[in-house]
């Protein structure tokens, strides 16, 4: 009898280690690339965006529709024309342990306002002060319309976690763009995942935090494997073969494969990052003649480049803003025509062209390497030698920084949801001390464009403030300021089974805590 229930009691243990083993849900992902730091102030970057939500939590965030969601704020008030009063929830804790308080969120502020890739956004704002352990103020040094849109870039940090200093003396809350430090090799967040393995380019292991706060989510996941896979025929090979779950992006080339084959589903959005290039000023004495940088803009074919290389999975862009923003003008219209680029050059000085170096990343955005190609070779028609490098984009960010190249490639989703972001970081006059201007690798300079930003952003009336936005535009349109090239759509694939519909959003940062798979 004992033996009996000796054998019973082993087959129950069996039974509910294995039930325990069959009940864990692990899912594959695989990007174009993995973020390149664990700090999420170091790069403004989709990829770094794309870990904020999965190991951090916003006080606030945007839902499919683009209306505000609360997380770690579960409300909030306007008390003046300066001051927004944010109620944190309760009983939110970090994956130290330690609990989320308003210093966290005051701290975290701070470190934003030093960051060199957040700052900007962060620029009309002056304080965050602390009420109680659970209530703060965020202030503003003028009325702001964009208070909860920026809200929405807050992911408070573990404020014990990352102070003091290190076994080699350096500090830990230490910020270092592209560097090594404490903050980009160690993490410690409110959100539904927790980093257990990360080795660079090769895979990062996220496991799901016991003590996540978000007991009403519908998520089930407890491991996502993540690998970059830079090609796009192999990731979606990955995909079709069961090898992985769920990819991003699909390329437009195979957007039907996926879409057709048995056990896939293919997701898709329209998207409102433009892709752009921007010529540098500072390194090219040509590109400071408007008309040269016209005649650029007339040599590129941005519908061929959609209809040809995107298979018209984008939007073709004459402006930074996309329908449906405050800034978007549609009588600003693409400019092709290669005739007008030739006559532009010879009116210039430059009928016989001159020589120039342009990188790109080749991981980035959907086929950045290929439309690249195609760049090139339109400029070669109006006499512009091109040198053209790609690499993969943990190298390029380093050389955008540098403004290594004398034309380079840049896409920009807004940040906010509106169009004052597309030109305070890539077109405005660029400025360390406030971050403006801080991906504008042409150099580009317009106070009178600078001037109507900052009216804007002061102006909470919507109407006054799209006529602004508007007039920015068409500013920017008539200096040639950039080249736009297009707005790229958004396709992902998923095994049948992983409802990633339901997660995936137009800001292109899928909600992979709510994620349920079968």
């Amino acid at each position: 009898m004992k033996h009996f229930a000796s054998t019973l009691a082993v087959a129950t243990l069996t039974a509910t280690l294995s039930t325990a083993a069959m009940a864990e849900v692990t899912i594959k992902v695989a990007y174009d690339a993995d973020p390149v730091s664990l700090d999420p102030h170091e790069q403004l970057s989709g990829g770094t965006l794309q870990l904020s939500h999965m190991v951090f939590d916003p006080l606030v965030r945007w839902t499919k529709d683009l209306q505000f969601a609360p997380r770690l704020a579960e409300s909030w008030e306007q008390i003046d024309e300066t001051t927004m009063r944010f109620k944190l929830r309760d009983g939110v804790t970090f994956h130290s342990g330690n609990a989320l308080t308003s210093a966290d969120v005051d701290w975290t502020f701070d470190r934003l306002k030093a960051s060199p890739d957040f700052k900007g956004i962060f620029a009309p704002f002056t304080d965050v002060e602390v009420v109680d352990e659970v209530t703060f103020d965020l202030k503003t040094s003028e009325p702001y319309p964009l208070i909860l849109h920026t809200a929405t870039y807050i992911f408070p940090m573990d404020s014990q976690f990352y102070s003091g200093t290190t076994e080699d003396g350096k500090e830990k809350a230490e910020l270092v763009k592209h560097g090594d430090s404490f903050a980009s090799r160690n993490l410690s967040g409110t959100g539904p995942f927790t980093v257990t393995e990360r080795e660079q380019g090769v895979k990062v292991i996220f496991d799901r935090f016991d003590g996540y706060w978000d007991s009403a989510s519908e998520g089930n996941v407890d491991k996502i494997i993540l690998t970059p896979i830079k090609e796009d025929p192999t990731r979606v090979a990955a995909l079709l073969a069961g090898d992985v779950d769920f990819i991003a992006p699909v390329p437009p080339t195979d957007l039907k494969r996926v879409e057709e084959h048995d056990g896939t589903t293919l997701i898709t959005e329209p998207g409102t990052r433009i892709i752009t290039f921007q010529l540098n000023q500072n390194r090219v004495e040509a590109f400071k003649d408007a008309r040269v940088r016209k005649a650029i803009d007339y040599a590129v074919n941005n519908a061929g480049i959609v209809d040809r290389i995107m298979r018209g999975f984008g939007t073709v862009g004459a402006q930074a803003s996309p329908a449906g923003y405050l800034g978007y003008d549609e009588s600003l219209t693409p400019r092709f025509d290669v005739e007008k680029a030739k006559a532009l050059m010879a009116e210039a000085g430059y009928a016989d062209g001159f020589s120039v170096t342009m990188m790109a990343p080749n991981n980035r955005y959907v086929n950045d390497d290929k439309i690249a190609q195609a760049v090139a070779s339109m400029l070669a028609k109006i006499n512009i030698k091109v040198d053209l490098q790609t690499m993969p984009k943990a190298q390029y960010w380093p050389t955008f920084d540098e403004r290594a190249a004398d034309m380079m490639m840049i896409g920009w989703h807004a940040d906010t949801e509106d169009s004052a972001n597309f030109h305070q970081f890539l077109t405005h006059c660029p400025d360390e001390t406030t971050g403006n201007g801080q991906y504008n690798s042409g150099n580009y300079c317009n106070p009178e464009a600078d001037a109507l930003m900052a009216e804007a952003n002061a102006t909470t009336d919507q109407t006054k403030r799209g006529e602004l936005l508007r007039k920015l535009e068409g500013i920017l349109y008539a200096d040639a300021a950039f080249i736009p090239l297009h707005w790229q759509n958004l396709a992902w694939g998923a095994r049948d089974g992983v409802h990633a519909e339901k997660i995936v959003n137009a800001l292109n940062f899928p909600y992979f805590g709510d994620l349920k798979v079968d």
